[in-house]
């Protein structure tokens, strides 16, 4: 049999699913809630917090409890990279157009706020495996960050490393104010002449730290998606490794297989 609270909470669900209360309204004063329901105050408490923990409302500070509006959501399909690689070599005008955000969430350019930070860095033990080379070996970190103009979040979490020495020869790939770049790493890679083979992808799944839950603004209890992208060369070599951070509660992962026929 259900918990008091429990039925409390899906009563109060039932109303915002049925949009008696809509994305951004204002839920009555927790004491208004205890003599509606004739209940105690920790009781309608404990209602709320079960709804705060499944993301359908949130508390803010000193104002009360809203019906949570819904985040821009994100379809990352695997058709996505040969959509990359397809305009990789348009004319730059083209690639202007559209990225690879909007071509995931059906939003337009304008719509986006982008960030980018590069820095040097060394390889580690895991990196220099992976990019068969020495530990140590310096490597370009980049550091990306995109939202959507009307949210405060972003959309995931994106870290990518490239072995310097395979990108220097071109200097204009070293300097993060060159940003959004058009076409991507595949067209960055293209103007010194790597033309990329295949992607691997290898997600998990996992409690976000606090930093990820406070950066991402994930209702408790939210998982994030963790995605290892490995891109390689038409040579079988490693030429981009990236660690994206995907929130659970806005990422939907579609995976596409066509089958050889009999």
């Amino acid at each position: 049999m259900a918990k008091v609270y429990e039925r409390i909470a899906d009563d109060l669900r039932q109303s915002i699913r049925a949009g008696q209360l809509e994305p951004g309204d204002r839920l009555p004063a927790e004491t208004k809630l205890a003599e509606q329901y004739g209940k105690s105050l920790p009781t309608i408490q404990n209602a709320l917090r079960l709804l705060q923990n499944e993301g359908l409302i949130e508390k803010q500070h000193g104002r009360g409890n809203f019906v949570r509006r819904p985040r821009t959501t994100v379809l990352r399909d695997n058709v996505r990279h040969q959509w990359e690689k397809g305009r990789a070599r348009e004319p730059e005008a083209k690639r202007l157009e559209t990225g690879a955000t909007e071509h995931d969430t059906g939003l337009q350019m304008d719509d986006l706020v982008f960030y980018a930070a590069y820095r040097e860095t060394k390889a580690n033990k895991e990196l220099a495996e992976t990019f068969g080379v020495p530990e140590g070996t310096p490597l370009l970190e980049r550091t990306y960050r995109t939202r959507y103009a009307a949210e405060t979040a972003p959309l995931n979490l994106v870290t990518s490393y490239i072995v310097r020495a395979l990108v220097e020869e071109n200097p204009d790939l070293l300097d993060d104010t060159n940003e959004p770049w058009p076409g991507g790493t595949q067209n960055q890679l293209y103007t010194v002449g790597i033309e990329v083979d295949r992607v691997e992808e290898r997600v998990t799944a996992r409690p976000p730290t606090p930093e990820e839950a406070d950066e991402l603004e994930l209702p408790p209890g939210t998982s994030v998606l963790v995605l290892r992208k490995t891109s390689f060369d038409i040579n079988d070599r490693v030429v981009d490794v990236s660690d994206i951070t995907l929130p659970g509660d806005r990422t939907e992962m579609l995976f596409t297989t066509h089958l050889e026929r009999w």
